[in-house]
C-alpha cells in the first residue's frame, strides 16, 4: 500500500465537493469540521450541516466519498455529520451577505403566523386575507405580508390593486390598510398581473426588505401568506423569524392532505414550531343551506391528529366566499353571518386564544424623564436603499 493521502491533500479534494444550493464548495464555505487519516487509508471526514434534517445530505455523502476515495493511498471513506452552531451560522450568512433581520425589527409584532400549504387551489390566500380582517374584527392589529411572490393576490383581495405605497421620512415603506388591515405585497411594486420572473437571491432580498423597511409599527398578529410547496420563501422566512409559527391549509381529500403533510414536515425542519391545521372548503354549503362534501370528509381532523397539533376551524365554501375575493371585499367584513365566514372568525378567535395579548410594562429607566432627567434622544433614521420602491 503507498502513501496515504494528506490532510492538505484531502482538504483540496474536498474543493470539488459543491454544495447545489449555495453554489461553493463546502471548503469555501467552512462546513468540513474534520479530517481524521489513518494509518490503514481509512478517512473520517465530519461535514456540518444548517439543519440537522438538510435535505441534500445525501448529495454530501456520495461527493464526499468520491473525491476523497480518489485519492492514491486512501482504501475507504467514512462521512459523518454534524450541524452548525448559531454562531457558525451567522458566520456562513455574513460570508454570503445573507445576514438575518436587524435587532428591534419587527420589535412592537406580538406574534407572527406563516400561512401555508403543500400545494396550490385549496384556498390559502383566501383564507389569510379573510382570517386577517376577522382578527381587526376582534379589535386586533393586523397586518398581512403577501410573500407569495409568483401567485399574488392580496392586492386584489383587498381592492388595492397595484397602488404604489408611499415612503416615509425615516426612507420606510408605509403599508397600505385597507378593512382595517396593513398590508404589503410585491404586487405593489410591479405593474398589475405581471409576472414575477426571481430566483433565490432576490427572493431574499425582497423579503428581507418588506421585513425590516416596512413600517408596520405595532401589531398584535402579522400574516404571511406563503406560496405553496416547500421553496426558497419559506427557508428565508425562517431564517429570518426564527419565533414564528406556521399554519396548514389543506381540504378533506386525501390527496391534499397527504402533499400538506410535507409543507408540516418542510416546517418541521426548519424549526418552526405548528399553530394548527385549517380545513377548508370542507364541505359546499348551498345559498338554500344544503351541504355536500364534495371533497371527502375528515382529511383536516386527519392530519392535525396525525401532526399532534389543534385542528383550528373547518371552512366551508360558499358562493359568496368566492364572490367577494374577486370583488375586493373581504366576506367576513361585507356578510359576517355567511357559514364560511362565520367559521372563519371562529378560527381567528382560536388564534387569538393561543396568543394572547401582552400586557403593557413600565419602562422604569425611562420614567424619571419628567423629574429633570434627560429625555432619551429620538431614534435615528433608519433604512436601506429601496430599489423596488
Amino acid at each position: 500500500m503507498g502513501l496515504v493521502a494528506t490532510r492538505e491533500q484531502i482538504s483540496r479534494a474536498l474543493e470539488a465537493v459543491i454544495d447545489p444550493e449555495l453554489r461553493r464548495s463546502i471548503v469555501e464555505l467552512e462546513m468540513v469540521r474534520s479530517i481524521e487519516v489513518g494509518a490503514s487509508g481509512v478517512v473520517d471526514v465530519t461535514v456540518s450541516l444548517t439543519t440537522a434534517g438538510c435535505p441534500i445530505r445525501g448529495h454530501f455523502q456520495k461527493a464526499v466519498a468520491q473525491a476523497v476515495g480518489a485519492l492514491e493511498g486512501v482504501e475507504h471513506v467514512n462521512v459523518y455529520f454534524d450541524v452548525l452552531s448559531a454562531a457558525e451560522k451567522a458566520a456562513l450568512q455574513r460570508r454570503l451577505g445573507r445576514t438575518g433581520l436587524p435587532d428591534g425589527a419587527l420589535a412592537q409584532v406580538g406574534s407572527v403566523l406563516c400561512v401555508g400549504s403543500g400545494k396550490g387551489g385549496v384556498g390559502k390566500s383566501t383564507l389569510t386575507a379573510n382570517l386577517a380582517a376577522a382578527l381587526a374584527a376582534e379589535g386586533r392589529r393586523v397586518g398581512v405580508l403577501d410573500a407569495d411572490v409568483w401567485g399574488y393576490s392580496i392586492p386584489r383581495m383587498y381592492g388595492l390593486g397595484a397602488t404604489r405605497p408611499p415612503v416615509s421620512p425615516q426612507k420606510k415603506i408605509v403599508p397600505l390598510q385597507a378593512h382595517g388591515v396593513k398590508v404589503m405585497s410585491i404586487g405593489f411594486f410591479v405593474q398589475e398581473d405581471a409576472a414575477v420572473v426571481w430566483r433565490g437571491p432576490m427572493l431574499h432580498k425582497a423579503l428581507t426588505q418588506f421585513l425590516q423597511d416596512v413600517e408596520w409599527g405595532a401589531l398584535d398578529n402579522l400574516l404571511i401568506d406563503l406560496p405553496p410547496g416547500t421553496g426558497d420563501v419559506s427557508m428565508t422566512l425562517a431564517q429570518l423569524l426564527p419565533q414564528a409559527r406556521f399554519a396548514i391549509v389543506t381540504t378533506p381529500q386525501p390527496t391534499a392532505q397527504k402533499v400538506a403533510r410535507r409543507a408540516a414536515q418542510m416546517a418541521e425542519k426548519l424549526s418552526l414550531p405548528i399553530a394548527g391545521v385549517i380545513e377548508n372548503m370542507s364541505v359546499f354549503a348551498t345559498p338554500t343551506g344544503e351541504r355536500y362534501a364534495i371533497f371527502g370528509e375528515g382529511g383536516g381532523r386527519e392530519l392535525a391528529d396525525e401532526l399532534e397539533v389543534p385542528l383550528l376551524g373547518t371552512v366551508p365554501l360558499t358562493m359568496p366566499l368566492r364572490e367577494h375575493a374577486d370583488g375586493g371585499v373581504p366576506l367576513v367584513v361585507e356578510d359576517p353571518d355567511d357559514p364560511a365566514a362565520q367559521a372563519i372568525r371562529h378560527v381567528a378567535r382560536g388564534l387569538i386564544a393561543l396568543t394572547p395579548l401582552r400586557l403593557p410594562v413600565l419602562d422604569v429607566a425611562r420614567s424619571g424623564a419628567g423629574n429633570g432627567a434627560p429625555a432619551p434622544a429620538a431614534p435615528r433614521p433608519a433604512g436601506m436603499s429601496l430599489p423596488m420602491a
